[in-house]
């Protein structure tokens, strides 16, 4: 492909430049790749432009000047290279309905459940998230929430050849700050919350929300959580279409009402202006409702029958991972929730507080090298809401995990309620499954789909699904 169809405004002599291929990692550079330089957070990569032009680069693009003699400058690398791998690719987004979805949490429920109603109503849809990528029901691994745009392209273009006429993405605050999704424009775009995550990466809520707000200037039609404290601000200066949902306040475009909680789900009515359908969900908590609320008015503001929607969102499973019932075959619960946030965690503990039960006891880490501001908070909600309290490791990546547990300690401090710290855990799981008593519920929270731990020493393999049924087999042979 010529570089005069990739970039815009080339010189002359540029223009009829062969490209063979583009890439922003000097590691996969070939002879006749256009090289992109993008400064990182751990690295810049105009510190390998040299070494790029060396294995055959046919052209670097860079910021600044690099000294080289096949050089373009460029005011903004990686809003160049979305476009770029965009034109690679055929530019496949302009074929396809996009949605995203964003907030610090439920993003995941939320995009399987729009994708369920679509599918429903016929639609073949693409899916790209957290958990997984998704061409209908073909499964592609997900490395990040939403990927490089070079591979973001790449997956649009094997959806759309694929049949896909929809695709829900889940979208980051990191990669709206970091221009991946840079050039695209969404359908809709939905916004679930926004509480305290990734400061590390952000440093401020202020900084955070305006990385969220920019998805709402890439779409048709925003759909807004009307309960969250920050939706007023995220509106603020939109000129796309703005639907509201809320459990709580009847000025809000859509309201949910008569929710009644079940300890395997929940049902409630989604009420609108004129229209009123009941749906009844097979997973559990008031963020549930929030969930099916924001999915479901998204389709509908697209265009799509409330009645429909509402079947759709009752006929649907529940998502790995997100309050997800443990089969054991005993008197007591287990639930894996990806809870990794203060909010996270409290909404999952929260759900629980009304269902009649023994004990809610709670197993959870904190992330390492990540926002440690985050750890004695979540601290100090286990202690609140749970009756009993294991405390051990998530993902310690280059920390030592008791330095991160005793950060949550410090939010435990004030509290009575008891707690055993188990650094391991798998042992703190198979601890939890060997003490449980009649009636209890047991959330083991942080995790929720990973099937994996990431340690100083690299990645092992931790299944939480596989650690509750050694257990249970060990607790059967011991009675």
């Amino acid at each position: 492909m010529k570089l005069s169809c990739l970039i815009d405004d080339m010189p002359i002599e540029l223009r009829d430049l062969e490209i063979a291929g583009v890439t922003c990692d000097s590691r996969k550079v070939e002879p006749g790749f256009a090289f992109v330089c993008i400064k990182g957070t751990s690295q810049d990569g105009h510190m390998f432009a040299e070494d790029a032009a060396k294995k055959g680069a046919a052209i670097i693009i860079a910021q600044k000047d690099m000294g080289l003699t096949n050089q373009v400058i460029v005011e903004d690398t990686r809003k160049v290279y979305a476009r770029m791998c965009a034109r690679w690719f055929g530019e496949p987004a302009k074929e396809l309905k996009l949605v995203g979805v964003t907030g610090t949490n439920g993003k995941t429920s939320v995009s399987y459940m729009l994708k369920s109603i679509l599918e429903e109503n016929g639609f073949k849809t693409g899916l790209i998230g957290t958990i997984q990528n998704m061409i209908g029901d073909e499964v592609i691994s997900a490395k990040n929430t939403t990927p490089d745009a070079y591979e973001l392209h790449s997956l649009l273009r094997s959806m759309r050849d694929s049949g896909c006429e929809y695709v829900v993405m889940e979208v980051s605050s990191h990669a709206l700050d970091q221009d991946r999704v840079y050039g695209l424009e969404y359908e809709a775009a939905m916004f679930t919350n926004l509480t305290q995550d990734h400061l590390d990466y952000h440093e401020t809520m202020e900084n955070y929300l305006q990385s969220k707000r920019k998805l709402f200037k890439m779409c048709k039609t925003a759909i807004i959580n009307y309960d969250d404290p920050y939706s007023t601000q995220l509106c603020e200066g939109l000129t796309c279409k703005i639907v509201t949902y809320s459990l709580k306040n009847d000025h809000a475009t859509y309201t949910a009402k008569n929710i009644t909680y079940r300890p395997n789900g929940v049902d409630f009515e989604m009420v609108g202006f004129g229209v009123i359908s009941r749906v009844r969900l097979k997973t559990v908590g008031e963020f549930s409702v929030y969930n099916a609320m924001c999915a479901g008015v998204c389709a509908v503001s697209m265009g799509f029958p409330l009645v429909s929607v509402a079947n759709a969102l009752s006929n649907m499973p529940g998502v790995k991972g997100r309050a997800e019932v443990v089969p054991t075959d005993k008197n007591f619960s287990v639930i894996i929730d990806y809870a990794h946030t203060p909010d996270g965690l409290e909404n999952i503990l929260k759900t629980f507080s009304n269902v009649p039960r023994n004990r809610l006891v709670v197993l959870f880490g904190c992330g390492g090298d990540r926002d440690r501001k985050k750890r004695p908070l979540m601290g100090a909600i286990a202690a609140r809401l749970a009756d009993f309290v294991i405390v051990t490791s998530d993902n310690p990546r280059t920390e030592e995990p008791m330095a991160i547990i005793e950060d949550i300690l410090e939010g435990m401090k004030n509290f009575k309620t008891p707690y055993v710290v188990i650094e391991n855990r798998v042992e703190a799981i198979e601890y939890a499954i060997e003490n449980a008593q009649e009636n209890d519920i047991i959330v083991l929270a942080g995790k929720g789909h990973e099937t994996y731990q990431i340690l100083k020493t690299g990645t092992i393999h931790l299944d939480e699904r596989e650690i509750v049924a050694r257990a249970l087999a060990k607790k059967n042979n011991s009675n």
